[in-house]
């Protein structure tokens, strides 16, 4: 855990991408294979599933450092993290110890998921008494399932490929799936990542990186010849590969989970496909007969169940759009133009189950903007560019061609900003976490819309049917660090009260907001539940009487 906590540390003090590698390849380096196993793991984006419960952790950093709890809470407010705290408010290690990660994973961390609470503690605080306050942190991210670190999957895979002398291209292939949660790591799979490149086939259900594509910001206009692209809708599913070998099928979503028995009927259509056969493309619910796909919500209904039942599948029925194929006949075909895939595409789902992503047909950009338009109504996020020459890369990249989201503009709303939470980390002391609020029925006037204001600010309850604000949204990106810092200003001089970490604050600003789209939702105060919402601006010039109410995102929701 020692080498592992440093490792850390020495991540999270660096902004220089050279550096990072250079920290990840020593580490390597030097790691046992298990520990090794397991740091790529969770440096690749590996979550930890939460073992024990974080009101037990912050009740045994209070009893070992001799506190209450009112002031460790101080402490962690100042602090912003709730890691940090307990590593720093206790006191030094009494028999500090060298086990690596993987003991600490496998031997000390997993088996304390069901234990007694009792039973938790005395572990927990045995663990405490071995490692000093970077391994404390450490420990308390992965007990607490909160582990992040400042390096991206691709520094990872870079770090690999440079220690084990490899191509980047096959160490990302080779870690797809690596951070499912089914299949924990071993010192045998590190050294299947770091195997000399000739060392033998992937297991038959490895799917391939996914290409992702850019998002447009400029006019497609400067893209030239609309004949030189592919263009698709763009759908709001679960994106995913079809892996069809060895007679069977696997499923995996983008977020490199194994999601095969969540979609029985999809494995069910892809055993039509011949051996050999890997399919890119979306998940989606899209009942027989329906005109568009049912919206992401339905869809979800799928993710959250542990158990499918018959109605389930009958009500939310799924299926696969297909929409590129990366290797047929058991041959990668990554490396073959868009045009040349597409169509052995269309041969390989032509009689089956599975859906075909249909190519969006339009003279010239000017009609292509005009289809964009409709896309609410189609059930689909905009559009999807795609160079007919290009090839299938890995992530993010465009040496391997293009490919381009031409997303239609979020919805939009004018709300009041009503509690504020301190962010976390670099931003722990600063308020950047917001809930927004719009009207239940639009004010009559400014008049009456200060009354309420006023009412709030003498913490006067609402009155059943009266004008009040409802609470919908919360959201904490889209501001400058500049813009933040105002709105900080704002919140500590108009607080109302605190709860905890949370103030309200009386309402004085009004924001747009943007997002993706909203659903009828009986768990929300208002009704309605938002998908990715995120600040778009300030609105300075618009009076808090104009915010926008419940019938603003009720026909936003309808679509009128």
């Amino acid at each position: 855990m020692r080498r592992f906590a440093a490792l850390y540390q020495r991540l999270d003090a660096s902004t220089a991408t050279s550096e990072k590698v250079r920290a990840l390849r020593e580490h390597f380096a030097a790691a046992p294979a298990a520990d090794a196993a397991w740091a790529v793991y969770f440096l690749a984006g590996g979550k930890p599933r939460q073992v024990v419960p974080t009101a037990l952790l912050r009740a045994l950093a209070c009893r070992r450092a001799g506190i209450d709890d009112w002031l460790f809470e101080a402490c962690y407010q100042a602090v912003g993290d709730l890691a940090e705290t307990i590593a720093h408010v206790m006191p030094p290690a009494a028999v500090p110890s060298d086990h690596g990660l993987a003991h600490w994973v496998e031997d000390r961390l997993l088996p304390l998921r069901g234990l007694p609470p009792e039973e938790q503690a005395a572990r927990v605080g045995t663990a405490f008494d071995e490692l000093d306050a970077a391994g404390r942190f450490v420990l308390v991210k992965l007990i607490g399932g909160g582990w992040r670190v400042g390096v991206s999957r691709l520094l990872v895979q870079r770090a690999l490929a440079e220690h084990a002398g490899l191509d980047a291209k096959l160490v990302a292939q080779r870690m797809m799936g690596y951070t499912d949660a089914k299949a924990l790591p071993t010192a045998a799979r590190w050294q299947a990542l770091v195997a000399p490149a000739d060392a033998g086939v992937p297991e038959p259900g490895q799917p391939y990186p996914f290409f992702l594509a850019h998002p447009l910001q400029a006019p497609p206009g400067t893209l030239g010849d609309p004949a030189g692209w592919q263009v698709e809708w763009k759908y709001d599913g679960i994106r995913a590969q079809l892996v069809r070998r060895a007679g069977r099928a696997w499923i995996w979503s983008r977020g490199e989970e194994l999601v095969t028995e969540r979609f029985p009927e999809v494995e069910a259509a892809a055993q039509a496909l011949p051996d050999g056969c890997v399919l890119d493309g979306e998940i989606l619910v899209w009942p027989d007969g329906a005109a568009v796909p049912a919206p992401f919500n339905r869809l979800q209904q799928r993710i959250g169940r542990k158990t499918l039942s018959k109605k389930l599948l009958a009500d939310a029925p799924a299926v696969f759009v297909a929409y590129d194929l990366l290797e047929d006949g058991g041959a990668d075909c990554r490396a073959a133009p868009l045009h040349e895939r597409r169509a052995r595409l269309e041969e390989r789902v032509a009689g089956t189950a599975l859906r075909l992503s249909p190519r969006v047909q339009a003279p010239d950009w000017t009609d292509f903007a005009a289809l964009r338009a409709e896309s609410r109504a189609r059930g689909v996020e905009g559009l999807m560019l795609k160079a007919q020459d290009s090839a299938y890369g890995s992530g993010r990249t465009k040496a391997d061609g293009t490919w381009w989201k031409w997303k239609i503009d979020p919805l939009a709303v004018d709300a009041v900003l009503i509690y504020a939470q301190a962010g976390h980390g670099r931003r722990a002391s600063v308020y950047t976490d917001y809930t927004f609020a719009v009207w239940n029925r639009p004010p009559a006037d400014a008049a009456e819309a200060q009354a309420v204001v006023d009412a709030i600010a003498r913490r006067a309850p609402a009155v059943d049917g009266a004008l009040q604000l409802v609470p919908f949204a919360k959201a904490y990106s889209g501001l400058s660090d500049e813009e933040f810092a105002a709105v900080d200003r704002v919140i500590r001089a108009h607080t109302l009260e605190k709860f905890g970490p949370v103030r309200s604050v009386k309402p004085t600003l009004v924001f747009e907001l943007g997002f993706e789209g909203l659903n009828p939702s009986p768990r929300h105060k208002s009704g309605i539940a938002v998908r990715f919402p995120r600040m778009l601006r300030i609105r300075h010039d618009k009076p808090l009487h104009e915010a926008d109410s419940l019938l603003t995102l009720r026909r936003l929701m309808s679509g009128a």
